[in-house]
This record gives structure tokens, sequence and C-alpha cells, in this order.
């Protein structure tokens, strides 16, 4: 730690457009830093927090008003707002992606940038998952953990009213949570690359509905079920899911490890890039309980899209879902269809709801560096109308 303080204070003037020579000089230096103190190119989770409440790996941060008056987004400057919305807005996150992308850079921090805009933030983070919590279900997250993080963020922050900020998995639990409890009190709900319709995305989704009818068949002539399943033996490890998300776009990765070796002598490149690499490449695991559901309700039976699925010893009914809704799709993501994400707007009775395609794949159109411009800003002035 002492050796790292030391690089870090050393304020070497590195040239704006160096030469061959000092490219090669400072790639070296990078290069050998990074091998000896990888954590110096590690930047995400740096806006401050307070864990306001714990239960197992799962916890809940608050994340303070913004000091600043204003805060760097991409190249550009945005003034702090010092009025605070009266609905605090809650971060829903995935799963195999840890809670690091809500707040994955210092200049494209999701969590910054609704601090910014005056919105009182909370974060439900799930936790580390390993094999140890094999068992932990979609009743878990939805039915136990939801309710237990809303009413922690209710007493904190004096407020009733709550709105719903989620990516992809977590915007379909966000969907369950409210669908299951019926609480009168989700004011709002924004659902950004959430596969609602899972036989509308891509390969994938053919195939799961060519296999339903099959799958059906077999499961009542044979009186088996994936269900049945002892949850070990389904668990899937992080790396898994690490090596799945990369091989959606093979070429893609490879490009961008040569782009790395152009750039080692840019060490603000190699920050980003770093960090960006422990969403992919740290990805967390996936319970056996909550694949064993997943793969009967949402992959094969495809349950979400039809308005109701069961959850654990509870049904859901999207039906009964009143919130408001916002909902996004990426016109570049491989995993999450448009057509996946847009049944959303079939199967909830909302009144007030509403559908963009933004630029951007499956991380980029979360925490890309398109993704200010667009879905955060979209976001940010729809909500801002309904959280007074």
């Amino acid at each position: 730690m002492k050796n790292t303080q030391t690089l870090d204070r050393r304020k070497i003037q590195r040239p704006q457009s160096p030469g061959l020579g000092q490219k090669v000089f400072w790639a070296a230096v990078n290069s050998l830093e990074k091998r000896l103190f990888a954590e110096n190119f590690i930047v995400s989770n740096q806006t401050p927090f307070e864990v306001i409440f714990r239960e197992g790996i799962m916890s809940v941060r608050h994340y303070p008003a913004l000091k600043n008056k204003s805060i760097k987004v991409g190249a550009s400057d945005l003034n702090v707002r010092r009025k605070k919305h009266r609905v605090p807005l809650v971060m829903v996150p995935p799963l195999a992606a840890t809670s690091i992308i809500f707040d994955l850079l210092p200049n494209r921090s999701v969590v910054s940038f609704f601090l910014a805009h005056g919105f009182d933030v909370y974060l439900i983070d799930w936790g580390d998952v390993t094999p140890l919590n094999k068992d932990l279900s979609l009743e878990s997250y939805v039915a136990h953990w939801m309710p237990a993080a809303l009413e922690h963020i209710r007493q904190h922050s004096a407020q009733q009213e709550l709105s719903l900020f989620a990516y992809c998995m977590g915007g379909l639990f966000a969907l369950m949570y409210a669908a299951v409890s019926q609480d009168p009190n989700i004011r709002n709900i924004v659902t950004v690359a959430s596969p609602v319709d899972m036989h509308q995305s891509g390969v994938a989704g053919r195939v799961l509905s060519l296999i339903h009818r099959p799958a059906r068949l077999v499961s009542r002539l044979f009186h088996v079920s994936l269900l049945d399943l002892p949850a070990k033996y389904v668990h899937v490890p992080g790396w898994l899911n690490s090596l799945a998300f990369k091989l959606t776009d093979p070429i893609g990765n490879i490009m961008h490890r040569f782009d790395v070796l152009l750039h080692l002598w840019d060490r603000e490149y190699l920050k980003e890039h770093h960090t960006m690499g422990t969403w992919f490449d740290d990805m967390a695991d996936y319970p056996g309980e909550t694949i064993k559901d997943m793969a009967v309700h949402m992959l094969i039976n495809n349950r979400m899209s039809k308005g109701h699925m069961r959850i654990g010893s509870k049904e859901a009914s999207f039906k009964q879902i009143q919130s408001s809704l916002l909902a996004f799709a990426g016109d570049k993501d491989t995993l999450v269809s448009v057509e996946a994400a847009r049944k959303v707007l079939d199967i909830i009775s909302s009144q007030d709801k509403s559908f963009f395609v933004v630029p951007g794949g499956h991380a980029g159109v979360f925490a890309g560096s398109q993704a200010p411009d667009n879905a955060w800003t979209i976001s940010a002035h729809w909500l801002a109308k309904r959280s007074n």
C-alpha cells in the first residue's frame, strides 16, 4: 500500500501528444504499474455512500447529496441541482453484473448523474454470490429481499412513494416485485434492456420458442422437471457468465484487446478499460435455484410475456401494475432484442407508459459513452416530472 501511494503522488508530466519513444516509455511504465498495483487502474465506486441495511450478502446503500457545484459527465460539466425531488430513486442491479455498474467511472456514473439531477439515491446490492448461496431463488430476491430493502429505504427517507431504476434482470425483479406485492407506493419504474419476452431475443429466443412445447410434453409424460434438480447441479459460476457475455461479441472482444495494446501509453485510457474489465471479467455467480426458476418459468414457458407467473408460493399478476413505466432497448443489443424489451408495455395496466430505442449494445445502452445523453437524460427528465 505504501508503494501504491508513492506512485499515485508522483506528478510526472505526461505529454499530450507523445512521440513514439515517449509512447514506448510510458507503455512500459504503465505495464509495470498495472502488473504490480492493478488496483491503481480501477476507478469504480468512487461516489461516497453509507450502508443502511444488510441481510446476508444483500445490502442497501444510500448516497448522500453531492457537495460539488458540478460534476463531469463524459467531457461535459453538469451543474448539481440543490433542490431535492421528493420521491427517492432506488437502483436495482441485475445478478451477474455487480453493483459497480451503477458507479462505474468518475465521469460515467449513473449514481452521480441522478444525484446531480436532485434525486435521493439508494441502491440494492445483491452481494457476491458463491456456491454457498445456491439456494437463493426468485422468491428470495423478489418476495423477501426486495420488500425488506424497500421498507428500510422508506424508513430512512421518511417517504412512502418510491421510484425503481433497473437494468436487465434488475428490471425483471422490479416488475416481479410490483406484480407480487401490488405495492401501491411504487410510483415509477424504469427498465433498461430488460427481456420480458424471452422468446423474442434473437437466435436463443427462437430456439426456446421451438423447444417450449416438446419440453412441456416430456415433463407431463415422464413427470420430470428441471425444478426437481438439486440446485448445486445448475449453479452457474461467475467465470461462465463472463465467458457467455463475451461470446456474444467475440470479434469485438479481440479488437478491443488489440486496441488496448495500441494505447498502453495512455494511463487514462487504461483506467477506463481496466475498470470496465471488472464488469465483464468479474461477474457474480447465478444461484442454482434462481437458474431453475428462470429456466422453467421464464426461458422455456415464457411466463412473464403472458402476464403472470409463479414466484415461490405466490402468483405474480403483471396486469396489477399501475406504476408509471419507462422502458428502454438498445438498437445494437444482441442479448435483449427491441421486441423482448417492448413486451413490458403489453403486460402491465399502467396508463402512463413509454418506450424508447436508444443507441448501444447490451452494456452500452446502460453505461456506454452515449448512455448519459440518451437513457440517463431521458430517464432523469421523465422521473423529474413524476417525483414531486
